[in-house]
């Protein structure tokens, strides 16, 4: 498996011509990983002084850019990662669904990941009824939702990230992670702790030892994210018309 940011739930990968030849595709904006296969080769050579054949292995390395299915459309159904349901359906907030859904960020359902792409610009999410419980489900949707603020296109957040894990990256998950705090609070929801808590506070950790104020300026890129998602939902007047 290729070295990458992603936490892709599925352990297959495929290239663009193998994805192609399944009848798929991969989506528009995805970003391929780099590998490099190593092999070796059998050659027989004549021996200069008997004429004898003596075989010869030659080593060779072949790089390819490859593809997690999760990035691809289109795959026979077997490709992709499916989990167990843990929640009926049914047991949608329509608050949280309505308020999320009027922000018009691109959700897609698939796979056991949760992570926002800023290249696709779109959220991405396990099926709803993988979660343990509603509040989980909408927990993890307004933190990446909070992510989807950070675009050029919208608010331009940007710490200088660099690569995952870095002080850039923590501070941006920060962000996130108080935005979902905030969110859930006027969404009247329980917030979700994540699984992935523990990976961030080292970091987290780091960076306020750092700054004395990053908790400040986290909390106020936080708000400004949520503003800017309040200020997506339709006025009141409209909502009642709509009704």
């Amino acid at each position: 498996m290729p070295s990458t940011m992603r936490q892709d739930a599925a352990p297959i990968w495929m290239t663009f011509k193998q994805a192609a030849e399944l009848g798929a595709h991969v989506r528009k904006g995805e970003q391929g990983w780099q590998v490099v296969y190593v092999s070796k080769i059998t050659r027989t050579e004549a021996d200069a002084e008997t004429g004898e054949e003596n075989p010869r292995e030659i080593p060779f390395m072949k790089g390819y850019t490859v593809f997690n299915v999760e990035q691809i459309e289109g795959l026979p159904p077997h490709y992709y990662a499916v989990s167990a349901p843990s929640i009926d359906p049914v047991q949608r907030n329509a608050q949280a669904e309505a308020f999320l859904a009027a922000t018009g960020a691109e959700v897609r359902h698939s796979g056991t990941r949760a992570y926002y792409s800023q290249s696709g610009d779109y959220v991405q999410l396990p099926p709803f009824e993988t979660f343990r419980d509603p509040e989980s489900y909408y927990a993890t949707r307004a933190h990446e939702t909070t992510h989807w603020t950070r675009h050029p296109s919208r608010l331009a957040r940007e710490f200088a990230q660099k690569r995952w894990g870095d002080e850039g990256y923590a501070m941006e998950e920060l962000v996130a992670e108080l935005g979902a705090a905030f969110l859930c609070a006027d969404l009247d929801l329980a917030p979700e702790v994540r699984d992935d808590h523990a990976a961030y506070i080292a970091t987290w950790i780091t960076v306020l030892k750092n700054d004395k104020r990053a908790i400040f300026t986290a909390a106020s890129h936080a708000q400004r994210a949520v503003d800017f998602l309040h200020g997506l939902q339709a006025p009141a007047t409209e909502r009642e018309a709509a009704e």
